[in-house]
């Protein structure tokens, strides 16, 4: 009996404190169920396109008998769920409790005061009599201030990431190829805090005397604890252009380094592609040198070309005042026309053209030009006449003189 007495004592006490009774009833208390969304990295305001973790945590002091979790529709973000809910069990405040927890990658789409509405919980709970109901539970919103992006150069991709890894494979040696073969270039870029339509589009591979073949760009996406990392793949078949040898130009791209907050720029070095040497084929020796033919072949076209222009006018009859008039430079009656004009002698002009009429013979025209000119020359109030337009003009008119008159 003396055993007994402080354990009924000790049974009795515990029954009097206060507590929350075994059975659950089908009133919900406010502290039974709690969901909550949290900013993992609360630091510095994000930029557009920059990842955004966040924690959906559901705390249960009630049996869960079935549940649905909906998010909202997340107006002006991109999102990704990374990986499955995870249903656990901790103690609070000595009780133990039920835990969900999701995690999400959010990425605002443009700057602003932008809001992740609420998610709610679909719950079915159970009440004393082991029955079920329906009960929701909703976490309050949160608003995330996104600043613009810092001013780029024109065409520069906004690219923000976590951590960038680079490597430059080759399938062969590039600068010890066999005669006529190619070699395969891949880039592949690790982008951590990115999904795979954030990466920049592939650039283009140059080389001034290269062939370069590019082939269609992969993506993938894998889930990691610092968020989703997306793997970029960029290829190239390269080959020289010439006999020997050419050089792959350097690719240079920037991102912004979400860590650090710092833009970084990244150069891919220059390559140089060649063929082996000692595949090539030998080059051939050098020919005999060319020599430009000297002065006795230009004596022999000389003398060829006399020959033949005798042949041509063997037995015709050299027509000299033809000739003066379709070569106005040898005949010294048209040159004296030409001067006249120059020095603006009307006088001398008119002399000449009649000594050219004279000698050669006249057309219409020639009379006709004659009279425009004395017309100008003797009205009582004419302007003066262009005399150089008048000699150019009588020289084309009279070189078609054929017959004398």
């Amino acid at each position: 009996m003396r055993l007994l007495s402080p354990l009924l004592a000790l049974l009795v006490a515990l029954t009097l404190l206060p507590g929350r009774p075994l059975a659950q009833s089908s009133e919900v208390a406010p502290d039974e169920l709690g969901l909550t969304v949290t900013l993992l990295e609360p630091g510095q305001a994000p930029y557009p396109r920059e990842m955004i973790p966040i924690l959906i945590r559901g705390v249960y002091r009630r049996h869960v008998t079935r549940e649905a979790l909906e998010q909202p529709d997340l107006e002006g973000f991109n999102w990704t769920q990374l990986g499955h809910d995870k249903w656990s069990e901790e103690r609070l405040n000595g009780q133990t409790v039920k835990v969900m927890e999701r995690r999400m990658a959010l990425y605002p789409e443009r700057a602003g005061e932008l809001t992740i509405g609420p998610f709610t919980h679909h719950l079915t709970l159970t009440d004393a009599g082991d029955d079920w109901f329906d009960h929701d539970i909703t976490s309050a919103p949160v608003t995330v201030s996104v600043k613009a992006p810092p001013a780029l150069p024109e065409g520069e991709w906004w690219f923000p990431a976590k951590r960038i890894e680079i490597s430059d494979q080759w399938s062969n040696e590039p600068d010890r190829l066999q005669a006529g073969e190619g070699v395969l270039r891949v880039i592949r870029i690790k982008a951590v805090g990115v999904t795979p339509e954030m990466v920049p589009p592939m650039p283009e591979l140059k080389s001034p005397s290269g062939m370069v073949f590019a082939h269609p760009e992969k993506r993938l996406i894998e889930l990691t604890p610092e968020g989703p990392a997306t793997y970029a793949f960029w290829r190239w078949t390269i080959r020289p252009g010439n006999a020997h040898s050419t050089i792959v130009e350097p690719l240079t791209f920037s991102y912004f380094d979400t860590d650090a907050r710092v833009l970084r720029e990244v150069t891919i070095s220059a390559q140089r592609v060649a063929y082996d040497a000692s595949a090539l084929p030998p080059v051939p020796p050098p020919g005999h040198p060319v020599r430009l033919p000297g002065w006795p072949l230009w004596l022999v076209g000389a003398l060829v070309l006399v020959l033949g222009l005798g042949l041509m006018l063997w037995g015709q009859r050299l027509d000299l005042a033809r000739v003066r008039r379709r070569f106005g430079l040898l005949d010294p009656m048209a040159r004296r026309l030409r001067r006249a004009a120059r020095a603006g002698q009307a006088a001398q002009v008119r002399r000449a053209a009649i000594a050219l009429m004279r000698r050669d013979g006249s057309t219409a025209g020639d009379r006709g030009l004659l009279q425009r000119l004395d017309r100008a020359l003797f009205a009582p109030r004419g302007a003066a006449p262009d005399l150089r337009a008048f000699a150019r003009s009588f020289r084309r008119s009279h070189g078609g003189v054929t017959t004398k008159r």
